[in-house]
């Protein structure tokens, strides 16, 4: 893994010292008559240069989603290409040229083979190390069966399952050892273990003996949070919750969230204004009805708010389509204060053309901005449920209530991680990120969801409820 952000280091740091050193040769030497380019209003749009292409390099996949040679290739030149166009496009509107053609033009040819270059380095890396952690699995199956589904979505760390058994499969004989000759014969350096196993003396002492030899141990739980970034529900019991929360118990994330919750806000702001007037006109031909809906959400302690969207569904008097084929994944729920307990799904047919454009685009969620101004949203935090699903999930999942006792976001690890929650048993998987994401609240994982989102958001995924 270290690898791999060396590659994305990389990737942003030749990113920087490309633009800057090329503005800064255009300023001294280029230019006629030269300027001072650290004092010149160029410094601040080269800096939104740079964060244009870094902003299109994730969100494209690189330097670490290229998985083949071509793909990086056609990722390395076709980002900053992009990028260039898009400044050629917004410098063409204003009818000024902010920054020189030398400048964007020399981006292009300097940071192509140097994009290429990062996304083949983290290819080869991510190659080299996708098997570093060959896993046995000793738990009950009908708790850890899950693994094998959870290992192949999105693992944070490199994993290979080498096989799951039960605890009574690896209990000792006269004869053998079967824990031991596992590890050995399948070549494991990860043996992890749920709660009934780690209740087994016999099988306990041969765990002993493999991990005298260098092989990790881990427990269920553990190797959850490392390896998968969620907590199993399975294994937790009440006292395993018993950990801090930085938005109650930490000194001072409170408020530097909300700062930065004000910031983000700022920006997506100027975003919801400038947009604004495009999605009402659109909004007076394709979705013929309110520019706006307002839906009642259950935030932090349980209160409940209007989040604010969008109207992206027929209103309730228009007359629907005939219905779609129900998908497996879902959306957010109907478009009207009716409460009903049954899950949408993602082709609704009451989603009008235009409101699947906002959908696919997600500028049906910037109203919220309001929402996150308002402090009834964070950026990040687990996304708001209406209340009659609250009631509902509350009591058929174990631990539900503890998502209440933070601020909602705008986006969330669950979202980047999981997606859409279409059934009680999404809602479930969504759960156990959303405690991962309690666990691990801190500035630095909210800058992580939110890098994250935007490369869910740039590759068309991670939308959820």
């Amino acid at each position: 893994m270290r690898g791999i952000r060396a590659a994305r280091l990389a990737f942003m740091v030749g990113t920087l010292v490309v633009v800057a050193v090329l503005s800064k040769y255009h300023a001294a030497v280029v230019a006629d008559p030269p300027y001072d380019f650290t004092a010149s209003f160029r410094l601040p749009a080269a800096f939104a240069f740079v964060a244009l292409l870094l902003i299109a390099g994730y969100g494209a996949g690189l330097p670490d989603r290229a998985r083949e040679r071509r793909d990086a290739v056609m990722l390395g030149v076709g980002v900053p290409v992009v990028a260039a166009i898009g400044v050629s496009i917004v410098q063409l509107a204003l009818g000024s040229q902010v920054l020189p053609r030398f400048v964007v033009g020399g981006s292009v040819l300097l940071l192509a083979p140097w994009y290429v270059l990062c996304a083949n380095l983290a290819t080869d890396l991510s190659n080299r190390t996708r098997d570093a952690e060959r896993v046995l699995v000793v738990g009950d199956l009908a708790d850890v069966g899950a693994v094998v589904h959870d290992i192949d979505a999105q693992p944070e760390r490199p994993v290979t399952l080498v096989d799951v058994c039960t605890p009574d499969q690896m209990l000792p004989t006269a004869k053998r050892r079967p824990l031991i000759d596992a590890v050995v014969g399948g070549d494991v350096t990860l043996v992890v273990l749920d709660a009934t196993a780690q209740r087994e003396p016999r099988l306990l002492r041969q765990v002993a003996r493999v991990h005298e030899r260098g092989v990790r141990v881990r427990s269920l739980l553990d190797f959850y949070e490392e390896w998968l970034g969620k907590l199993p529900v399975s294994e937790l019991e009440r006292q395993s919750l018993m950990f801090d929360i930085a938005e109650i118990h930490g000194t001072g994330y409170a408020s530097a969230r909300r700062l930065l919750d004000l910031a983000v806000a700022t920006v997506l702001g100027i975003g919801l204004v400038v947009m604004l007037p495009v999605v009402a006109v659109a909004n007076l031909f394709g979705n013929r009805g309110p520019l706006f809906f307002s839906q009642e959400r259950v935030g932090k302690g349980g209160t409940t708010f209007r989040m604010l969207k969008f109207r992206t569904m027929r209103p309730p008097s228009a007359p629907a389509p005939a219905p779609a084929p129900a998908s497996a994944s879902a959306s957010a729920s109907a478009e009207s204060d009716a409460t009903s307990s049954a899950w949408t799904s993602e082709l609704d047919p009451r989603v009008t053309p235009f409101g699947r454009v906002l959908r696919v685009t997600h500028l049906d969620e910037l109203p919220q901005v309001i929402n996150i101004l308002r402090g009834e949203l964070s950026v990040v935090g687990p996304r708001p449920e209406q209340p009659h699903y609250v009631e509902e999930l509350t009591g058929k999942l174990p631990f539900y209530s503890m998502r209440h006792l933070v601020r909602p976001g705008l986006t969330g690890w669950a979202q980047v991680k999981y997606g859409y929650a279409g059934s009680q048993a999404d809602a479930l998987e969504k759960l156990q990120y959303e405690f991962y994401q309690l666990r691990h609240q801190s500035i630095r994982f909210d800058l992580v969801v939110m890098i994250r989102t935007i490369r869910a958001v740039f590759g068309g995924a991670g939308r959820g409820r």
